[in-house]
């Protein structure tokens, strides 16, 4: 919980709202992509709730951003955690209609403040290089973007002795 957010674990009921938060072609200039269908993000949330990977090496934890006056969903975080619980993999989406009022900053550096908590001792993004907001928001979570890309995405890590 932030000071204007909630964040609240995946459910597969939340696809019927989310559905319009992830709509519009805009939101997926950057990531590829179209946005899902009902029945397709039903079962997407259907996997990610599961919270492994099918060879449970990986940890996965989706949550729903809210607004905490409204209770409405504005976008998600996700994380998948390996190496045994030392390194997380951050992702952020916030809706079209809610983008630009810091919610994917306020709602990720939660989620980084947590991620700290249990002891993950780094913390990366891959962003398309192109992504200004997206790099954004990685600034404000402490990430540095790296040299390295992968699939066209920059790797983003947390500052060295710093944790994520």
């Amino acid at each position: 919980m932030t000071e204007r957010l909630r964040l609240t674990p995946l459910s597969v009921a939340d696809a019927d709202e989310m559905v319009e938060v992830l709509a519009g072609d805009g939101l997926y200039a950057f990531t590829g992509g179209s946005p899902p269908a009902l029945d397709e993000l039903r079962a997407r949330y259907a996997r990610q709730v599961v919270g492994r990977s099918p060879d449970g090496s990986e940890e996965w934890r989706n949550w729903i951003i809210r607004g905490k006056a409204d209770g409405q969903a504005l976008g998600y975080v996700q994380v998948t955690i390996a190496d045994e619980g030392r390194r997380a993999e951050i992702a952020w989406v916030v809706g079209l209609h809610r983008q630009g009022q810091g919610y994917a900053s306020e709602a990720a550096r939660a989620v980084a403040g947590w991620l700290r908590a249990r002891g993950v001792v780094s913390v990366q993004a891959h962003i398309h290089p192109g992504h200004a907001a997206s790099a954004a928001v990685a600034r404000r979570v402490g990430l540095l973007p790296t040299d390295r890309l992968d699939d066209g995405e920059r790797l983003w890590l947390s500052r060295p002795g710093e944790g994520p």
